[in-house]
């Protein structure tokens, strides 16, 4: 059974300053849920009978487990639809070492609003084997719900960190792409297999401050060139793309 204090608990994480002050976010669904537990002991699990009993094995770190009903895990859910499994996991504490991005493919965010838009670019970064993400302090959520459920387990993997994005631009030592409409199409590009891919915000993409930084402006031509199409595309798309092109070179 779920207490009353425990439900309010789990929905105050909805809220990013209580996700700060606890420490702590939420996680719903068997996938999801199964994809953290071996990276992080979870603070408390809430889940079906069916659940736990297939599940065992992965609740030996568990701080706090609760059997309950579906009809309790719906009044604790965030979901408009519950799964038959909620755990709060610890935000793990993480500190970004610039050096070690010198070797390494690294994606950038400049004031990506959508957590859904910013779920799927950590999915695409952990497809593509890219284990650090640096975002700008006006950057959404990671831990944000929405944002959490569409990145499908990727936080395990992929290292978010927020920080003064324009200091780390400037501290390291390493090709800065950005995408621009009107950059240097991105097939005919020289590319490096390390560096920094800046994705800017939604609306206006990269700020006038990161851009002076950018020492490589790309851009993803339409088909066929100077043909009638939508004005740009999805952010998440366009990492897609990106992040794909530079991996395909790696093994050309």
């Amino acid at each position: 059974m779920i207490s009353k204090a425990r439900i309010k608990w789990i929905k105050s994480l909805e809220m990013r300053k209580y996700r700060l002050q606890h420490n702590a976010f939420v996680a719903e669904g068997p996938k999801l849920v199964g994809e953290l537990l071996p990276y992080s002991a979870p603070l408390y699990i809430a889940a079906t009978k069916e659940w736990l009993a297939q599940n065992i094995h992965l609740l030996g770190a568990a701080k706090e487990v609760d059997e309950v009903s579906r009809e309790e895990l719906e009044r604790a859910s965030l979901l408009r639809t519950p799964q038959s499994v909620l755990a709060v996991m610890p935000i793990p504490e993480r500190k970004l070492d610039t050096p070690s991005l010198q070797n390494q493919l690294v994606i950038a965010l400049d004031g990506v609003q959508d957590p859904g838009n910013l779920g799927t670019i950590l999915r695409i970064a952990d497809w593509f084997g890219i284990h650090y993400i640096i975002c700008s302090e006006g950057t959404a959520d990671v831990y944000n719900p929405k944002c959490v459920q569409s990145c499908m387990g990727a936080l395990a993997r992929v290292e978010a960190h927020y920080c003064n994005l324009l200091a780390v631009l400037k501290e390291v030592q390493m090709p800065i792409y950005g995408t621009f409409l009107d950059g240097t199409n991105i097939y005919q590009e020289e590319l490096s297999p390390n560096g920094i891919i800046i994705m800017g915000n939604e609306g206006n993409g990269i700020s006038e401050e990161v851009r002076k930084l950018v020492s490589r402006r790309l851009y993803v031509p339409n088909f066929p060139a100077g043909s009638l199409t939508t004005e740009s595309l999805n952010v998440a798309v366009a990492t897609g793309i990106v992040c794909a092109e530079f991996r395909r070179r790696s093994f050309s």
